[in-house]
């Protein structure tokens, strides 16, 4: 269904009942469950407001969906039976969108281009039989930079995402169309995926709260990744509890992803009652170092716990993510041959994406007898035992999420300045931990985010310092 058919179907099926108001105001998502729950609220009407708000020409302007759910409205009737049976599950009558390389059956899944702007998704990701499941309605498929390469949400086929907080600004990317459909309203909660930021980027820049889990902690089968041993999907919120529902329903072991594991989650054996400030006014801007060290040593102060000064490898963090990022992509993207389905991506995608696979196609060379790819996974190795080091001394590491504000929508920007953007998340990426993105306030009326890192599967310290911070 394209975005004028929905305006037509959703003011033709549009409900009257005034009780539907309650949908225009933030409440967490615990809290419209209830309200559904107890019929203050049905699925359908939840459905139908996010509908009609995403057929506005004002939301339309901000390029954030794609597609929208053909089967939506009767999904919604189906479940409001389920709910006055006492039948329905967890997330029954919540409404979400997915970022556009998630598999969601008959639903045009197109990484945001031309190479797959066909290419219909003949089965379900794990995450998303996760949610239907517990009878979440899909609403629609969002924007994106095209097959996950940017920092910035301008690389899609089908024109940038505008951040709608301030239109004229970069959303982040990759995954621009969950964090802006979460900053518009247009979504109870929306899945992204990060290779390296993409979800805490774009969460930052947007001014919500996006979760970036353990690497296995979340099943990748249905994922059209950009780097196999990077991407993990994650949900993107308003808050740090509304990321802990999701994020609850969507992890655990899974059959079809060998990288998965039975997730238990873990805490501190012995809280050391420490968190790590990183050094990082040489990498990023001083106003955004500043704000971030200032709230730190605040909530440090009120909690009673200490901060040390701490030293990630920054310095060779780009260079080692986009070796095995462009080497990654590079084998990944021989699948779109044209052959099998879709156009041939040489020949249909743009230039972010012949960019990497021009570098993953130099780097794989035979005559360079893999040399580049096995120095990036020594160096891979070593950030992974500087962090063993780092948790043998605190329990959480606070950092800025993104070291620079965003920039206008088409400004010209150099290629380093645009990695640079993720300088401060890929390590968590490299090193398969989890991190959040949560809102840290402004600068120059631009939103800042605060990143938070924690040992592998210790997303349940993360959620508790998210609030703590919040």
């Amino acid at each position: 269904m394209n975005k004028r058919q929905a305006r037509t179907k959703s003011a033709t099926n549009s409900t009257t009942d005034n009780r539907q108001s309650t949908t225009d105001k933030f409440v967490t998502l615990k809290t419209k469950l209830r309200q559904i729950q107890q019929g203050k609220l049905t699925a359908l009407e939840n459905l139908m407001h996010f509908s009609k708000k995403i057929a506005t020409p004002e939301t339309e302007d901000l390029n954030i969906f794609l597609s929208l759910n053909e089967d939506a409205i009767e999904q919604a009737k189906q479940i409001d039976k389920r709910i006055k049976e006492n039948k329905a599950g967890k997330l029954a009558g919540l409404c979400f969108a997915i970022k556009a390389n998630i598999s969601a059956k008959h639903q045009t899944i197109s990484c945001a281009s031309k190479t797959l702007e066909n290419y219909t998704a003949p089965f379900n990701a794990t995450v998303i039989n996760k949610l239907l499941a517990e009878d979440a309605i899909l609403l629609g498929i969002l924007n994106m930079d095209e097959f996950a390469l940017g920092s910035s949400g301008e690389t899609s086929a089908f024109g940038p995402t505008k951040n709608p907080t301030n239109p004229e600004l970069i959303p982040g990317g990759t995954s621009s169309g969950p964090a802006a459909a979460i900053a518009a309203n247009l979504a109870d909660f929306t899945l992204g995926s990060d290779t390296g930021g993409s979800i805490r980027n774009p969460a930052s820049h947007c001014g919500i709260t996006g979760l970036k889990p353990t690497y296995g902690a979340v099943s990748r089968y249905g994922l059209l990744d950009a780097a196999m041993s990077f991407d993990t999907i994650g949900p993107m919120t308003k808050t740090p509890e509304d990321a802990r529902l999701i994020f609850n329903i969507i992890k655990g072991q899974d059959n079809f992803d060998q990288t998965t594991t039975d997730y238990r989650g873990s805490t501190p054996d012995s809280p050391k009652g420490a968190i790590g400030l990183v050094n990082i006014k040489k990498f990023a801007d001083e106003r955004i170092a500043n704000l971030i060290e200032k709230q730190a040593k605040e909530i440090a102060k009120q909690h009673n716990w200490t901060i040390k000064k701490i030293d990630l490898p920054l310095d060779i963090a780009l260079e080692t993510f986009y070796i095995i990022n462009y080497t990654e992509f590079f084998s990944s993207s021989r699948k779109y041959d044209g052959r099998r389905f879709g156009k041939k991506i040489e020949d249909s995608a743009g230039p972010e994406v012949l960019r990497r696979i021009i570098g993953g196609s130099e780097i794989t060379k035979a005559e360079h007898d893999g040399k580049f790819y096995r120095e990036a996974l020594k160096a891979r190795n070593h950030i992974k035992l500087q962090f063993k080091k780092i948790f043998e001394e605190v329990d959480a590491i606070i950092l800025p999420t993104s070291p620079k504000l965003p920039h206008k929508i088409g400004e010209t920007i150099t290629v380093e300045e645009m990695y640079a953007y993720d300088v401060t998340t890929v390590l968590a990426n490299i090193a398969g931990l989890p991190a959040i993105s949560i809102p840290a306030g402004q600068i120059d009326n631009k939103n800042v985010g605060l990143q938070i890192m924690v040992p592998h599967f210790q997303e349940e310290l993360i959620f508790k310092l998210a609030k703590d911070f919040e």
